[in-house]
């Protein structure tokens, strides 16, 4: 299990086969949950790259012990969602 933190908003989630899910669009650092936009237009990536986005309706729960790896650019799952 990864601890998540607000730092890894921006970030990408990708698979264990090196496949972009989604970007991480906010983070719940106290119940360690990513939100992860599964589709995200060019305006969205970048707004949350810089650090300016906020989850939606559509995003992705992702639970800190799904995480296996946390990098300086990504999160990695062990499975697909």
């Amino acid at each position: 299990m990864s601890v998540l933190s607000t730092a890894d908003e921006g970030k990408f989630l990708m698979d264990e086969e090196a496949e972009q899910i989604g970007i991480v669009t906010e983070v719940d650092a106290d119940a360690q949950v990513a939100y992860v936009e599964p589709d995200p237009d060019l305006a969205e990536a970048v707004l949350q790259g810089l650090g300016f986005g906020d989850a939606d309706g559509d995003d992705i729960e992702v639970p800190a012990e799904s995480v296996e790896t946390v990098t300086d650019s990504e999160l990695r799952v062990a499975k697909d969602l």
